[in-house]
C-alpha cells in the first residue's frame, strides 16, 4: 500500500513519527455511465446555466449564496482560514469509545510507524489496550483540518475521523409527534425476539450480495449468457396486528 500521509502523532511530549494508509476500500463495482447507442463514455461540461456555454475552468470561481445573492470567494480568503500546516496528530484527551456514538465515525486510517518511532508506537498501542481508552485528536490532511479518534486494532493503531458536533442533523424534525402505548406483552415479546437474535459481531457474516450478484450476470452477459439469480422475496405477516407479528416472528426463528 502507499502512504497517504507522513507526521507523527503527538503523544504527551513524545512524538512518534507515523505513516497513514487508507483502511477502507469500496466493495461497490465500478460503472461507468454510456451512450446506449454506441456505448461511448458519457463525460461531464461545466456548463452556465444561463448561456448553457461551457465555461473554462479558469473561469470558474466558488461562491456562497447569502440572502439573495452570490458572496464570491478568492484565494485569499481560502488562504485565510486554511489550517496552519501542521505534521502532528496531537492527542487532546483519552476518553471511553463507547460514549462515542456510531453516527460521528467517518472514515479510518491504519498508521505505521517509522524506524525511529517503534518503541513509542508499541508504547502508546499497549496503553490503549490495557486502559481501554481512545485518544481524540485534531490533524490535517488535504489542507482540511479533521477530528479523529485513535484506537487499537488487530495489533496496529487507527486513526479514524469522526464527524464534529455541527455536522449532525437534529433529531427533532423525525421525532414521533404523538405517544404511543405499547402494552407489556408487545414488550415483553419484543424483547424476548431481540434475545433470540443476539450474539457476538461477526463482520464476517455479512457480505455485499448485491455487488456478488451483480458481477455474476455482468459475467454471464460476457458470454452471451443470463445469470439466474435469486431475489429475496420479502416476508409478510399473517396477522396485522402488531403483538401476534411478533409472536409469528417468535416461533419461526425458534
Amino acid at each position: 500500500m502507499r502512504s497517504i500521509w507522513k507526521g507523527a502523532i503527538g503523544f504527551g511530549l513524545v512524538n512518534i513519527p507515523v505513516k497513514l494508509f487508507s483502511g477502507v476500500t469500496s466493495s461497490n463495482l465500478d460503472l461507468d455511465m454510456l451512450d446506449e447507442r454506441d456505448h461511448s463514455n458519457i463525460k461531464f461540461k461545466r456548463v452556465n446555466e444561463k448561456t448553457h456555454k461551457e465555461v473554462p475552468f479558469e473561469n470558474i470561481v466558488k461562491g456562497y449564496f447569502l440572502k439573495d445573492r452570490y458572496i464570491v470567494l478568492d484565494d485569499h480568503d481560502f488562504e485565510e482560514v486554511k489550517p496552519e500546516k501542521t505534521k502532528i496528530i496531537e492527542i487532546e484527551n483519552f476518553v471511553d469509545i463507547r460514549e462515542i456514538n456510531a453516527i460521528y465515525y467517518e472514515t479510518s486510517y491504519y498508521t505505521q510507524p517509522e524506524t525511529q518511532g517503534k518503541k513509542a508506537y508499541a508504547l502508546l498501542l499497549q496503553a490503549l489496550l490495557k486502559s481501554k481508552k481512545a485518544g481524540v485528536a485534531r490533524f490535517v490532511l488535504r489542507n482540511q483540518e479533521h477530528l479523529c479518534v485513535i484506537h487499537p486494532l488487530d495489533g496496529i493503531i487507527v486513526i479514524t475521523k469522526i464527524r464534529f458536533q455541527e455536522e449532525i442533523r437534529s433529531t427533532k424534525e423525525v421525532q414521533l409527534k404523538e405517544e404511543i402505548t405499547i402494552k407489556p406483552k408487545e414488550l415483553e415479546v419484543g424483547l424476548a425476539l431481540i434475545r433470540q437474535y443476539s450474539g457476538s459481531f461477526n463482520i464476517a457474516a455479512f457480505k455485499n450480495d448485491y455487488s456478488k450478484e451483480l458481477l455474476k450476470i455482468i459475467k454471464s452477459k460476457a458470454k452471451g449468457k443470463r445469470a439466474t439469480v435469486k431475489k429475496i422475496k420479502p416476508q409478510k405477516a399473517v396477522s396485522d396486528d402488531l403483538y401476534e407479528q411478533l409472536l409469528e416472528s417468535l416461533n419461526k426463528r425458534a
